[in-house]
């Protein structure tokens, strides 16, 4: 299984791959994680600078009150073409900027804006996440629940605790898992990592469980259709 993460607002996917792997390695053990860079180079100062080197990237931009958005048509468009042609991906995560953006490409496909031909995802992992706030975006983004398994890091002391609880409403049945650092890829406790271990095993054995179903059924039809073509020669 794939999962494409994207990383947070002027930093890198280099960044956030670097942050996952301190998670325990089994809990990812069965995807295969795919961490591209944002379309655009950041345009001002990042808050990882001397902490991680560069470059450091964004996704789009946005107003101080993120009701307003530069940029977010295009980068919509890049990651389609992204998953598109890299996928198919089975699910995605993504931190800040990538969670918030993430959660839109979902709202988005469920809806049928995009990506119509490709599969639906089955899994999404949000670290402090948020809905946009733009009305013709919620409407149609946010307009069912997401019926896609989700799970939801939120932190006592992230600045974005309140827009990541309202963004676990816009998903049915979200796991929440709390932590109480603040606006960060958290490192988790043992019972984090129990009960995130558990969610992507039960995800990665019921894809396993439906593959297999499919798979039979693919070799029930190959041998009906067989059985048609040799009752036609004879």
């Amino acid at each position: 299984m794939k999962i494409l993460c994207l990383h947070g607002f002027r930093t890198s996917g280099s960044f956030l791959k670097k942050q996952i792997n301190k998670w325990d390695s089994s809990i990812f053990a069965h995807f295969d994680m795919d961490f591209p860079d944002g379309i655009y180079p950041a345009g001002g100062k990042s808050d990882i600078e001397g902490i991680f080197p560069g470059p450091y990237f964004e996704w789009f931009q946005f107003n101080k009150e993120f009701t307003e958005y530069t940029n977010l048509e295009e980068c919509i468009n890049y990651l389609c073409e992204y998953i598109t042609s890299n996928g198919p991906f089975d699910g995605l995560l993504g931190f800040s900027q990538g969670a918030t953006l993430a959660a839109l490409l979902l709202g988005y496909q469920a809806q049928g804006k995009i990506l119509k031909e490709h599969p639906e995802m089955k899994l999404y992992v949000s670290i402090s996440g948020s809905k946009f706030r733009e009305p013709s975006i919620c409407e149609v983004a946010y307009k069912d629940p997401i019926k896609v398994k989700s799970v939801h890091f939120i932190g006592e002391k992230d600045w974005l605790k309140q827009p990541s609880e309202e963004l676990a409403t816009a998903f049915e049945n979200p796991l929440i898992i709390r932590h109480p650092q603040g606006h960060t890829v958290p490192r988790l406790d043992e019972d984090a990592v129990q009960k995130l271990k558990n969610w992507t095993q039960e995800i990665f054995l019921l894809f396993q469980s439906t593959s297999t179903a499919t798979s039979e059924d693919d070799a029930k039809l190959r041998k009906t259709i067989k059985n048609e073509e040799e009752s036609i020669i004879v």
